[in-house]
């Protein structure tokens, strides 16, 4: 070979450095240390899609949520964020909020609007310790009603913001799903499901584009130290990833190694959840919690605040 071939494969790194950087961990993998220390912030982040079941029952789907109760009481967090939270008032469902304070989160936040059905979906920030202060932003529409919250909460001498987030997800639904298996087949039908699996990413990356702009605008603003807990639904080599980042420190580029995939649905290279905080925090170990309760896998990380 020619030494100028030689330098084609070298160049194509260099190239794709930036993106190569923010898809695999390179840490030496270690096991998580559940003894937390005394002046560590344990955060956990979560998309239960909804705990699977809403009225109270006996079905399968009931007997996971309550795994996933069992899951998010066994994590010992401080900070608990949770995307796609069920929320009703109506004794028929079962009361998500009350049931997760019992295991010691006697604060939390979730802004809901009212609706003549009783039924509230969005994110939600519960915390062992005062939160003193809290908000939202609405996204724009025509998008989902997805919205940014943030808590600031009291930590000792400390106080932090604490943003959660879930951005526009494709919204793929059973047929969109056959319609990749017949895709990754290379079935008589690629054309037409090619076409209607790319209209609806191309509609949801650009709406995330715009709620991206809006959580960078707002989590420059916050007066204090900042973490972010996110289901972007956009993977680490997006516009979504770098506006939303910035100069922050991603959680599991800090402390994990591979892929670290989130997503337990389609490509096994899906990393669509994230820990993000600024430089003010030190990233102490972090881990995903692997289990196929909800089609996320629960994301967990100790932060030190510096000083």
């Amino acid at each position: 070979m020619k030494p100028k071939f030689a330098l084609i494969p070298v160049i194509a790194l260099l190239l794709g450095y930036k993106s190569i950087s923010v898809f695999l961990g390179f840490n030496i993998p270690g096991n998580f240390t559940y003894a937390k220390a005394p002046n560590h912030i344990r955060i956990a982040s979560w998309n239960v899609a909804r705990f699977l079941e809403w009225k109270k029952n006996n079905s399968n789907k009931s007997q996971t949520r309550l795994k996933m109760l069992e899951e998010i009481k066994k994590q010992g967090a401080d900070i608990l964020c949770l995307q796609e939270f069920f929320y009703s008032p109506d004794t028929i469902y079962y009361h998500n909020i009350r049931e997760i304070q019992e295991m010691g989160y006697p604060f939390f936040y979730f802004s809901y609007d009212p609706d003549g059905d009783l039924q509230y979906i969005g994110p939600i920030i519960f915390s062992k310790y005062p939160i003193v202060d809290s908000g939202l932003v609405r996204y724009f529409r025509p998008s989902m009603p997805e919205a940014l919250i943030h808590a600031d909460i009291k930590i000792n001498q400390d106080t932090i913001r604490v943003f959660a987030t879930h951005l526009q997800s494709v919204q793929f639904r059973k047929k969109e799903y056959e319609a990749i298996n017949e895709i990754t087949s290379v079935e008589d039908s690629l054309f037409l499901n090619s076409r209607t699996v790319l209209s609806k990413m191309k509609t949801a990356m650009k709406y995330r584009s715009t709620q991206a702009d809006v959580v960078r605008q707002i989590m420059e603003d916050s007066p204090y130290p900042k973490i972010l807990c996110a289901d972007l639904n956009d993977i680490p080599n997006s516009y979504t990833y770098f506006t939303i980042r910035g100069e922050m420190q991603d959680a599991f580029l800090e402390k994990g190694f591979g892929i670290g995939r989130t997503f337990s649905s389609l490509s096994p290279t899906l990393r669509i959840d994230y820990v993000f905080t600024d430089p003010n925090f030190s990233i102490k170990q972090f881990t995903r919690v692997v289990k196929n309760l909800s089609d996320h896998y629960l994301l967990l990380t100790d932060v030190e605040v510096k000083k």
